[in-house]
């Protein structure tokens, strides 16, 4: 009888640590995600061509890896490691939102990017998953890197 509450304490650590992994394997957001041209839209500069963006579990956070060409044959591509904290992160290569971002978790199935360039704040994307989980919609908003105003709709579908 004495070893009863040890087995069960060494029961349940073993099922918390098994469950610790599995939740951050379980975010939503985590896969390769492919834009559908057709039914996005951008109101500055060239129409978008392709896009792929991967997005992969690090640690208590994520890392995105984006890739995007435009008509007119501009190509961008830049990554970065962030936490749902808030807070700031670099991104490293060439971005048309600027060189930091900050993750926020806004409820399961949306995620709030803020973009800047230094200190200052440029534009906020706000990223939705479909209900089914095949479909993210990043909606974009403020100023690029450029100063250019953007209100951009760019719809991806899971692969």
């Amino acid at each position: 009888m004495r070893t009863t509450p040890r087995l069960l304490a060494v029961g349940l650590i073993g099922v918390l640590t098994g469950v610790v992994p599995l939740a951050q394997t379980t975010n939503p957001h985590v896969g390769m995600w492919k834009a559908d041209v057709a039914t996005s839209k951008v109101n500055v500069g060239p129409a978008l061509k392709s896009g792929t963006t991967k997005i992969e579990p690090a640690g208590a956070g994520v890392k995105y890896t984006v890739d995007i060409a435009l008509m007119d044959g501009t190509a961008w591509h830049w990554e970065f490691t962030a936490n749902y904290d808030g807070k700031d992160y670099s991104v490293k290569g060439k971005s048309p939102y600027g060189d930091v971002v900050a993750l926020t978790q806004v409820d399961a199935r949306t995620v709030r990017i803020t973009n800047k360039k230094g200190a200052k704040v440029l534009s906020t994307q706000v990223s939705v998953l479909s209900n089914d989980g095949k479909t993210r919609t990043v909606t974009t908003k403020g100023p690029n890197a450029l100063g250019q105003t953007i209100e951009a709709n760019t719809s991806y579908e899971r692969q």
